[in-house]
C-alpha cells in the first residue's frame, strides 16, 4: 500500500487560493476514481474536486471555511501500489482532518459547535469531539434530578457522556439537573439551552399536576454560525462596495399601467410560440435604450488607477436570490436582444444560479446591474452598487394607487425605481436624467420597439 496526496489544482483565471466549502468524504471512507471529494469556492463559482485515484481517505487538508493556496495539500489517501509520496514523507503526520487542526481538548467548544452545526446543514459530517463533563470543584454537589424526578430512565448508555456547551453544563449544575437524562436536539445530539428549558418545564409541570405554558418559557439559546463560502464572498463584496463607493440613491415613481397592458397583450398573442414576458426583460430594454444617451452608466471604475472604463456593450447583471445567497448572473450583450431573447436568457441563467451550475463567466463581467425583490420589493430600497460598476437600478413592487389625471382621480399601476450611483463619477443631475429616460420608455412602452 502507498500514500497518494491530492493537491489543490490550479483552476486558472489567476486564482491563488480557494475556500473549502464542503467535504463529501471523511477519514476512513473508501472512494473510487472520479468521485467528488470536496467543493471549493473561487470568487463566486463553486468547483467540485474529484479524486484521480481510488483509495481510502486518511486525512483532510483543512476545515470548512479555510482558505487553501493552489498547490497546498487537499487530501491524502491510502492506495494500492506505491502512491505518489515517498515512504519517509508518508510516515510524517499530515494536516489533521475534519473540523479542527488541534487536539479536541485544546479547541474552544463554541468553534466545534459552529462547525458541527454547519456540517449538519450541509449534510457533510464533521467529527466534533466533546470535552469531558466536569462539575465545578468549589461548589457542593446538589441533589441531581434524574430518573427519581419522574423524567424517566437515562437516555444514554453507561459511560456515554452527554454533549453540551460549557454554559449549558453550568446552568444544569445550578438547576440540579443531570444531563444524562436530558435529550439533545443539536448536532450529534448536543444539548442546548432550549433542551434544558424543556426538561425543567416538564419536571415542574409534572410536580404541579399541570403542564407549564411553554409559550412564555424563558429562552437562552445562542446559535453561532460560521460565515463561509458564497455568504462570506457576498459579505466581503458588500463591505468593499460600501467602504469604497460613495453611494447616493435616486427614487422615482413610474406609471406602468400601459406597460402592463402591453405585456399582457404580448403574452396573449405570442406567449405560446415565444414564451411569456415578465416586467424584467422590458425594463432591460428600457435600460439599454437609455444607455445610448448616458453611456457613462455602463461602466466600471478602477479605484487604484482612478480610471473609468465605459462600454458600448450592455452586459446587464441580474441580482438573483438563491438558497446559497445572492448571485448576479450576467445577460451579455443585452443591446442585441429583443425582450423574448432577454427573457429566455434570464430564465436560463436563473436556473443555473439556483442549481449551483452557473460558471464563473456567467457570474462576472457585468457593466450595470438590475436588482428586484419581486412582490416583496417594498416602496423604496437603497441598493448597493455591484462594484466595480457605477450604477444599479432597483425595482420596487407594482401597486394600484389613486392618481390625478386630467383633473380626475383614477386607479393606476405605479412602481418606484430606486437606483444607486457612484458619486465619484456620476453627478446627481446626470443620474436623475438617466432614470427619467428609463421612466419615459416605460410609461410610453411603444417607444421600446421604435428604432
Amino acid at each position: 500500500m502507498g500514500i497518494h496526496v491530492i493537491k489543490m489544482p490550479d483552476l486558472g483565471e489567476g486564482i491563488a487560493e480557494v475556500e473549502v466549502v464542503a467535504w463529501h468524504v471523511q477519514p476512513g471512507d473508501t472512494v473510487r476514481e472520479d468521485q467528488v471529494l470536496a467543493d471549493v469556492m473561487t470568487d463566486k463559482a463553486t468547483v467540485e474536486i474529484p479524486s484521480p485515484v481510488a483509495g481510502t481517505i486518511t486525512s483532510l487538508g483543512g476545515a470548512i471555511g479555510q482558505s487553501l493556496a493552489v498547490g497546498a495539500e487537499l487530501i491524502r489517501l491510502e492506495v494500492a501500489g506505491a502512491g505518489n509520496v515517498s515512504a519517509d514523507k508518508a510516515r510524517k503526520e499530515p494536516v489533521q482532518s475534519g473540523a479542527a487542526t488541534a487536539p479536541a481538548e485544546e479547541v474552544a467548544e463554541p468553534q466545534l459547535e459552529a462547525v458541527a452545526a454547519h456540517a449538519a446543514e450541509t449534510s457533510a459530517p464533521v467529527a466534533a469531539p466533546a470535552k469531558p463533563a466536569t462539575a465545578p470543584a468549589a461548589k457542593p454537589a446538589p441533589a441531581r434530578a434524574g430518573s427519581g424526578s419522574g423524567v424517566g430512565a437515562p437516555l444514554r448508555a453507561d459511560g456515554e457522556k452527554p454533549l453540551a456547551p460549557p454554559a449549558v453544563r453550568q446552568r444544569a449544575w445550578d438547576l440540579g439537573v443531570e444531563l444524562q437524562f436530558v435529550p439533545g436536539s443539536g448536532p450529534a445530539g448536543r444539548i442546548t439551552h432550549a433542551d434544558l428549558d424543556a426538561h425543567v418545564a416538564g419536571r415542574r409541570g409534572g410536580a404541579a399536576n399541570g403542564a407549564m405554558d411553554e409559550r412564555y418559557a424563558e429562552q437562552h439559546g445562542e446559535h453561532a454560525t460560521q460565515i463561509i463560502g458564497l455568504r462570506r464572498k457576498i459579505a466581503e463584496k458588500m463591505q468593499e462596495a460600501k467602504r469604497n463607493i460613495p453611494h447616493f440613491t435616486y427614487v422615482e415613481e413610474v406609471d406602468v399601467t400601459e406597460l402592463e397592458a402591453l405585456r399582457l397583450q404580448l403574452n396573449a398573442r405570442y406567449g405560446q410560440e415565444r414564451g411569456k414576458l415578465t416586467l424584467l426583460p422590458l425594463l432591460m430594454r428600457a435600460v439599454v435604450l437609455a444607455l445610448r444617451s448616458y453611456p457613462m452608466m455602463s461602466a466600471r471604475y478602477d479605484d487604484e488607477a482612478n480610471t473609468l472604463t465605459t462600454y458600448d456593450a450592455a452586459h446587464i447583471g441580474i441580482a438573483a436570490q438563491t438558497e446559497s445567497g445572492l448571485m448576479v448572473p450576467v445577460v451579455r450583450h443585452a443591446e442585441s436582444r429583443d425582450p423574448w431573447s432577454s427573457a429566455a436568457e434570464i430564465a436560463r441563467l436563473a436556473e443555473a444560479a439556483r442549481s449551483g451550475k452557473a460558471t464563473r463567466d456567467e457570474l462576472t463581467g457585468s457593466t450595470i446591474t438590475i436588482t428586484s425583490l419581486g412582490s416583496l420589493g417594498g416602496i423604496v430600497t437603497t441598493p448597493v452598487i455591484n462594484r466595480p460598476e457605477v450604477a444599479i437600478v432597483g425595482v420596487n413592487r407594482i401597486v394600484d394607487r389613486p392618481v390625478i389625471r386630467d383633473g380626475a382621480m383614477v386607479a393606476r399601476k405605479m412602481m418606484n425605481l430606486s437606483s444607486s450611483f457612484d458619486h465619484r463619477v456620476i453627478d446627481g443631475m446626470v443620474a436623475a436624467q438617466f432614470v427619467q429616460s428609463i421612466r419615459g420608455y416605460l410609461e410610453f412602452p411603444a417607444t421600446l420597439f421604435v428604432e
